[in-house]
């Protein structure tokens, strides 16, 4: 298919939300759940995936659950970052931020050029790449051939196991009349200095490091604009057809995380809910299953919970089908993925916050998970994906009529 054809409009049904592969990849997920509890200590202790979670999910496929078929990837819908995510999160938050981050590197990947989708997967298709989109952290000049890149970006989430790295920057121009451009460049590890800086609160075994590149050369080939990425056919639908490949990148960026939140959520919720049940009150021996204020807090978190999950997997499922007809989404429709991507996990967090508190002393044990998914919880919700005052500012304007203001849309 030439660059610019409508993609395919159809998909097998297995790959889609219900279908048989998908159904497979989900039950490969939870099957992880267990081991994956029982290592959440030691992951936070090493600040980055153990070598044997990284092995789990590299042999279950979940890493490569939105590659291209073509390369033996499953190339499931969107939606299935979020669920996947959820799952994990369930059991350690940390392993799911950097299952869905660098499975969803797969999926961008499948919109560059064939050459750099060669180059990658040529060598290694299970190979993991990291990313940082922080577009002011680099500086790129337009040179013979490519590029020349300098910057230091942080947050490059599971960068110590990746072999590249999707890194995002402004293009200058000597002349002012040509403005700026946002492109996303492609690297070798060799190409850029990992610096262990991830010393923080939450999230403590995603390894999210900073990376520093220094002049470096990106061909052409190996970068793609972000207005490519904005919905509709791309670099890569040449040989990537599946309307998964067309959807519009960073209006859906939120949920390539969300389902983090949320399966750190009902996590939460289930454990609350399960203490509750035989739990005696220190103080009047009463059974905390008998307090109204213990039966409020769980019907409040849970809808909270559930809104959340309807909200994340409507958006996806919207996208999805919009792709398959082959349309594009307009910015009152992008904003509005903004704002309810970060609605969604500000519900999460605001459950999780909530059964902190009602909890009580308990929940300050190092010894039990409760202080783990509130320090999760706050470190998710510091993304700025998740900023509802930025999302819901952009939603506003747009919705009043006046451009946007994020210009990765």
């Amino acid at each position: 298919m030439a660059p610019g054809q409508e993609p395919s409009k159809t998909q097998p049904a297995g790959l889609q939300a219900g279908g048989e592969i998908y159904a497979s990849m989900i039950t490969k997920a939870r099957s992880l759940l267990p081991r994956l509890r029982e290592r959440a200590a030691r992951t936070e202790e090493l600040r980055h995936l153990p070598a044997e979670t990284e092995k789990d999910l590299h042999e279950a496929g979940l890493f490569r659950m939105l590659q291209p078929a073509r390369i033996g990837g499953a190339e499931l819908d969107y939606v299935a970052l979020v669920d996947c995510a959820e799952l994990l999160g369930q059991a350690d938050a940390s392993v799911a931020w950097n299952l869905a981050n660098l499975a969803s590197h797969h999926w961008m990947l499948g919109m560059f050029e064939r050459r750099a989708q060669d180059l990658v997967w040529g060598r290694n298709p299970d190979t993991l790449i990291a990313s940082s989109f922080i577009f002011p952290a680099g500086r790129a000049t337009r040179v013979k051939g490519g590029y020349q890149l300098h910057g230091s970006w942080p947050f490059s989430s599971g960068v110590a196991s990746c072999e590249w790295n999707m890194l995002a920057s402004v293009v200058y121009s000597d002349d002012d009349a040509d403005g700026i451009e946002y492109r996303i460049f492609l690297l070798p590890s060799g190409d850029y200095k990992v610096l262990d800086t991830w010393n923080v609160a939450g999230l403590r075994g995603t390894g999210s490091c900073d990376v520093e590149v220094r002049d470096a050369f990106v061909a052409d080939h190996m970068t793609v604009a972000v207005g490519n990425l904005s919905g509709g056919p791309t670099p890569g639908s040449a040989v990537n057809p599946n309307p998964l490949y067309t959807l519009p990148v960073f209006s859906l960026f939120p949920y390539v995380l969300s389902g983090v939140a949320l399966g750190n959520a009902q996590a939460c919720l289930d454990d609350y809910t399960e203490v509750a049940r035989h739990r005696i009150s220190t103080y009047n021996r009463a059974k905390l299953s008998d307090f109204q204020s213990t039966q409020i807090k769980i019907a409040e978190a849970s809808a909270k919970i559930d809104a959340a999950r309807l909200i994340m997997r409507s958006a996806c499922l919207d996208a999805m089908e919009a792709a398959r007809r082959g349309h594009i989404p307009d910015m009152a429709t992008k904003t509005r993925y903004r704002r309810d991507g970060s609605f969604s996990v500000n519900l999460c967090t605001d459950a999780v916050s909530m059964l902190f508190a009602a909890s009580g002393a308990r929940g300050l044990f190092t010894s039990g998970v409760l202080q783990r998914q509130f320090r999760d919880a706050h470190a998710i919700n510091s993304h700025l994906a998740f900023n509802f005052d930025a999302a819901g500012t952009n939603y506003g304007r747009v919705a009043l009529g006046l451009p946007s203001e994020n210009l990765t849309l």
